[in-house]
């Protein structure tokens, strides 16, 4: 961690823990199929709120600008991944977004259901030989006029040391023919200094994380939408990856 974290009493953290679970739990109501009432459109709206509502449950507040409107051809959005969070934040300032997920959040109580009804696409990451399918996945998906959100490091990183983009899900932009769109993601405290304290790293568990984030006093996260880069700015997906990791970061 950054230095030491200012925390709240156990009051307001019980109070998180019970706002988080009944905001969690009612996401069960976005996992009923399509109905005359009840489409894509609608339930892309709600799940947004519903994430925004969570992050707020459990004590963050988002700083994020407003996202530019949905490329007609659609777009790969791709951000670096520092917590569990990132999802949340991503998600909910990303409109008409599909998540790129790992294949086993798909059998995830609550969030598993919500995942398949928004369209999420998941990526097997034991099973190299399906690689190719899933990169013509999401490109269909990209041609269709989807944005697509995509966390390329694959896994989470700590403090401002990040991994390197795997270069596979910019084959997809390459080949759908769209945009990329940079987009980074840090974490403050209220008297604005950069914290880990939603790092979810290494031997560390996802209880310990949420442990963290419920108890940190002020935790702020900040969404930086860098300059998109053009369809065709690039020959080859690791030129593009290279190009998106060089991307203007925020200052810190």
């Amino acid at each position: 961690m950054t230095g030491e974290t200012p925390c709240v009493g156990p009051g307001r953290r019980l109070l998180r823990y019970a706002a988080g679970l009944a905001v969690f739990c009612a996401g069960l109501a976005f996992a009923v199929p399509d109905g005359p009432w009840w489409g894509p459109a609608r339930r892309d709206g709600m799940v947004r709120r519903w994430l925004r509502a969570l992050a707020r449950a459990l004590g963050v507040r988002m700083v994020a600008p407003a996202m530019p409107p949905r490329s007609p051809g659609g777009a790969l959005v791709v951000s670096n991944h520092v917590s569990w969070l990132d999802i949340l934040v991503v998600g909910a300032v990303s409109p008409g977004s599909r998540m790129l997920a790992k294949s086993d959040v798909a059998g995830w109580p609550v969030v598993g259901p919500v995942a398949v009804r928004s369209g999420t696409l998941f990526i097997d990451r034991e099973r190299i030989r399906a690689l190719p399918d899933t990169v013509a996945e999401i490109a269909g998906a990209l041609r269709g006029g989807a944005t697509v959100v995509a966390f390329p490091e694959g896994s989470t990183w700590c403090g401002r040391e990040e991994g390197r983009f795997r270069p596979a899900v910019f084959q997809a932009a390459l080949d759908a023919g769209v945009p990329v769109r940079p987009v980074s993601i840090r974490y403050r405290l209220a008297g604005g200094e950069p914290t880990t304290a939603p790092a979810f790293v290494g031997d560390d568990t996802l209880l310990a994380s949420i442990r963290r984030v419920v108890a940190a006093r002020g935790l702020t996260a900040e969404v930086t939408v860098d300059q998109e880069i053009p369809a065709g700015a690039h020959a080859d997906r690791r030129a593009l990856a290279g190009a998106v990791r060089r991307a203007p970061a925020p200052r810190p």
